[in-house]
């Protein structure tokens, strides 16, 4: 590989707390070895249409300073743009243009499995890449930035959505996103002391779900003594249910990368619980027990969802993704300068960059169903029937493995 002058930055996808990090780090970390580094804004829409730019910002040490690595989003801007999607039969020969134009010798690019496959296309047509694994989904084969964030946004939504839960004694469905796999949620809803998880891995069953919800909530109302309590449920979107239905919004559409947009689960949940409630003959006995039935107006527990939507992934970074975006942002370059492309970084520790080829990097990974089993035996309901934990033992010598 030719001597690296000139390096772009792209991030691309869906925004999330880190990629600043990420941005600084390859910017700072070139201007550390002499190499010139340039946002290419707005994602893959920016290198199509690179050849039309007059100028591109270098990012030099004064520009880095006004980057705040403990926001969230990204100073390089963001599209979901799929690069074989353009109807252009000469896309890629206009992407190698742009980039000529401005003498840019590799690009670290930033982004999730979407952004990886078209990382692996460009490198296809001989472009020269380094991937940093971004996705708050966390369903890439190593830690990708921005999931940290957004566990720490969902457990404190959960938390916060307590107070006025017990208020009005409500059972509450907080949809979060993470597609097809259920990281977040189950991290997030673990953190936040949630009741329920429920997540793409396990199908739910919504009888069993509500034989906890009944049992849980019910208990703790009528043992407190002002009749007060709640049952909080985090629900991720891409949820099955037990009949193998996918459930989702089939009106939302897709996105410019042909998935699906997910929508509906935790509205859907809601649904199921309040015709539990109503056909169940133990509920009116327990309303009037703890007065609160008012007949046809309050005579079932009220069920509602939340949709934070945007704002886990918004806001601020967590100091892990900060660190993290950093780290590997500066090892991507490090790759580039000995020779090193088509590859993910997969993290830094002890000194070491550890990478993996692109393609292996960007396979979806899911929650570990041994994991969920784990989180039943300490009490969280994942809308099934509790399947015992049944664990390994593995003594380690030396120093275990860790990020920091």
């Amino acid at each position: 590989m030719a001597e690296i002058k000139k390096i772009g930055i792209i991030t691309s996808g869906g925004d999330c707390g880190g990629l600043n990090g990420v941005v600084k780090g390859v910017a700072s970390m070139a201007n550390s070895l002499g190499i010139a580094a340039y946002v290419i804004p707005n994602g893959y829409a920016g290198l199509y249409n690179l050849v039309d730019f007059n100028c591109l910002t270098q990012l030099t040490q004064e520009r880095c300073d006004r980057i705040d690595i403990s926001l969230a989003g990204s100073e390089a801007g963001h599209s979901r743009v799929k690069v074989k999607n353009i109807q252009d039969k000469d896309k890629f020969s206009r992407i190698k243009k742009g980039l000529e134009k401005f003498k840019i010798d590799a690009l670290v690019i930033s982004g999730g499995d979407d952004t990886g496959s078209v990382v692996v296309d460009l490198i296809e047509q001989g472009i020269s890449c380094v991937h940093v694994p971004k996705t708050m989904d966390l369903d890439l084969q190593s830690y990708s930035v921005g999931g940290d964030s957004t566990i720490n946004k969902i457990a404190t939504f959960v938390n916060e959505l307590k107070t006025t839960a017990t208020t009005h004694n409500r059972i509450i469905a907080l949809e979060v996103f993470g597609r097809y796999a259920g990281h977040t949620a189950f991290r997030g809803g673990v953190g936040g002391d949630a009741d329920a998880v429920l997540i793409p891995e396990v199908p739910v069953d919504f009888d069993a779900l509500y034989e906890d919800i009944k049992l849980r909530y019910m208990r703790r109302i009528l043992s407190h003594d002002v009749y007060s309590g709640n049952y909080i449920i985090v629900v991720a979107e891409g949820l099955t249910d037990v009949s193998g239905n996918e459930i989702v919004d089939e009106t939302a559409g897709v996105d410019s990368f042909g998935h699906k947009k997910l929508a509906g689960a935790g509205k859907y949940v809601c649904q199921q619980l309040t015709k539990r409630f109503k056909r169940d003959p133990d509920v009116k006995e327990f309303m009037k027990k703890t007065h609160m039935y008012v007949e046809n107006i309050y005579d079932v527990p009220e069920v509602r969802h939340v949709v934070p939507g945007h704002l886990v992934r918004c806001g601020h970074s967590s100091a892990y993704d900060a660190n993290f975006g950093l780290e590997c942002g500066g090892a991507a370059v490090q790759l580039l300068t000995k020779g090193i492309d088509a590859v993910t970084v997969c993290s830094v520790i002890n000194g070491e960059i550890r990478y993996m080829d692109t393609k292996e990097a960007i396979v979806q990974r899911h929650v570990n169903i041994d994991q969920v089993s784990l989180h039943e035996d300490l009490g969280i309901c994942f809308g099934r029937k509790k399947e015992k934990f049944m664990p390994k033992f593995k003594k380690l010598s030396g120093q275990p493995e860790r990020y920091m």
